[in-house]
């Protein structure tokens, strides 16, 4: 069976704050090292009152801290707010601290608006266009040192951390191809392209000393609860931080409600299930057919799972449901049925 981690976004709960979340955060990554999860992403966004991991580098040091086994790693950096230099002795100086479980997934995006893009770089320049040169550029310090070479990741020269190409779109898909470098696909919030793009970078994928053939990540959001109505009851918060987002009032994580009635337009929930169309939510049962129904579709080779749910306790329970799926999953084992 192939195997399942987790991108966590440290979500801040309406009527909590940032250090709620990031305490969440790291007891999140505790339970799912003991459940097999197989590494722990964050990512970076700015200016969002509703994310704690802004400072996604310093976020990742405080899980690998309060773990000891499972990788941990950006899913991902957006290059284009960093110089390639700052990003090498950041995630060198992670590696130095915690060898052999650090990844570094790299985006296009800024992740943010444009304002606040221009804020990160104090730049009106485009830095988006510059990607590929970047991400040869941060792989170069992560190598031995040339013997004349000016410019140094210290810590991160040597270090050869891991790098993915993340993206929603076909050009991600070229790049990391091109590069023979790992792929990891948005399409928990971004699934128009996904096949296409799959397609795309195993049939163009050339070896490389990072790696000898495709390997493909696979973004999908799970809601597992005991019963159905509860999941879908779960699965409201993440529709109506959509719809916020949406109409450009991008918040806190909403609680659940009962029903959606009266807070979404036709029009919005036939886009905001576009845009979700890559969820499992569901009993026990339910969140198994739709895995091994996703997984025969798709043929990811590792699914990363995002579960933005209010309550800090159903989230563990979610992602404790799904690791129990995995494990029969993996043993052809039927999941229970359920009334629910």
């Amino acid at each position: 069976m192939i195997p399942f981690s987790v991108l966590d976004l440290s979500p801040i709960r309406q009527g909590s704050d940032a250090a709620d979340a990031l305490r969440s955060t790291l007891d999140l990554a505790r339970h799912v090292e003991r459940w097999g999860y197989q590494r722990f992403w964050l990512a970076e966004h700015h200016n969002m009152t509703g994310i704690a991991s802004a400072a996604t580098a310093v976020v990742i040091g405080h899980v690998a801290q309060g773990t000891s086994r499972i990788r941990v790693g950006a899913g991902g950096i957006m290059l284009p707010n960093h110089s390639p230099l700052v990003i090498a002795e950041q995630f060198g100086t992670l590696e130095t601290l915690y060898p052999g479980r650090i990844d570094l997934g790299l985006g296009r995006a800024p992740g943010t608006d444009q304002r606040t893009a221009s804020a990160l770089r104090r730049s009106r320049v485009d830095t988006s266009d510059a990607f590929p040169q970047d991400v040869a550029e941060l792989q170069a310090y992560f190598q031995d040192p040339e013997p004349q070479q000016a410019v140094r990741a210290v810590p991160g020269m040597g270090l050869k951390v891991p790098l993915w190409i993340l993206g929603s779109s076909l050009f991600g898909a070229q790049l990391a191809a091109v590069m023979g470098l790992p792929y990891a696909f948005a399409s928990h919030f971004a699934p128009q392209q996904l096949l296409s793009a799959l397609r795309v970078y195993r049939a163009n994928f050339r070896p490389s000393a990072a790696l000898d053939k495709p390997y493909a990540m696979v973004g999908l959001n799970v809601f597992a609860a005991d019963t159905e109505p509860e999941a879908q009851k779960l699965f409201t918060s993440l529709l109506q931080a959509f719809i916020n987002l949406r109409r450009g009032r991008p918040g806190q994580l909403p609680p659940p409600v009962d029903s959606m009635d009266g807070r979404i337009t036709e029009y919005e929930l036939a886009e905001v299930e576009s845009m979700l169309s890559c969820s499992i939510v569901g009993n026990p049962q339910q969140v198994e057919e739709g895995l091994r129904s996703f997984i025969a579709e798709v043929q990811p080779d590792e699914l990363m799972v995002t579960s933005q749910i209010f309550d800090h306790t159903a989230r563990l329970r979610s992602y404790e449901l799904l690791a129990q799926a995995h494990a029969r999953l993996s043993s052809g084992v039927e999941a229970p049925t359920s009334a629910g």
